[in-house]
């Protein structure tokens, strides 16, 4: 009984400072820190990424589920720009290559959802996790290769807050014969 009443004791102290320390910032002005030294949208621009309206889910979910300051974005496919989806089975139909840009538009379209999300792509903190699950052979080993054109990209716009833990899986098959399909999680500013 009377180590219960020590570590009590203990804690009401320990959160009881924490709770003062708080406390005696909360005069000061609380200002959202700049976490980039340039724009991230003029650099998707740049790249000559093009952001749109994500489509509708066609299904019963969302296209991202915001808690807290996690934004645990739904999996997407490669959007072609002229309309459907790159299509086919890695180490069958299409190259390490082909599945590389396939990737790289699964980007593009998980940073046209993010951006309908959250208004403004300088809030993200960081890329934190991404799972990448490519449409192969069952002999195919190269699903980190596909999936790169994914992580490379997001490197490319944020910085080191675009590098992330990953897994990069094969599939059997995916949605609508889909190539590649990744869904991510991303930390952002309040």
């Amino acid at each position: 009984m009377k180590n219960l009443i020590l570590t009590m004791t203990i804690l009401a102290i320990v959160f009881g400072c924490q709770h003062s320390h708080e406390h005696t910032h909360e005069d000061q002005p609380k200002e959202k820190a700049e976490l980039y030294d340039y724009d991230v949208e003029a650099r998707i621009t740049d790249m000559g990424i093009t952001l749109s309206e994500p489509p509708a889910p066609v299904a019963n979910y969302v296209n991202a589920v915001r808690t807290g300051n996690l934004v645990f974005m739904a999996g997407k496919g490669p959007n072609l720009p002229e309309g459907g989806y790159v299509t086919g089975k890695l180490g069958e139909t299409l190259t390490v290559e082909e599945g590389y840009e396939a990737a790289k538009l699964v980007a593009q379209a998980q940073l046209s959802a993010l951006k309908a999300e959250i208004g403004d792509l300088n809030k993200v903190v960081r890329i934190v996790k991404v799972l990448g699950m490519v449409n192969c052979a069952p002999d195919f080993a190269n699903q980190p290769e596909v999936i790169n054109g994914f992580s490379d990209t997001m490197v490319e716009v944020f910085g080191d807050r675009g590098k992330h833990a990953r897994a990069a899986v094969g599939m059997a098959s995916l949605p609508r014969n889909i190539a590649v399909e990744i869904e991510m999680i991303v930390e952002v500013q309040d």
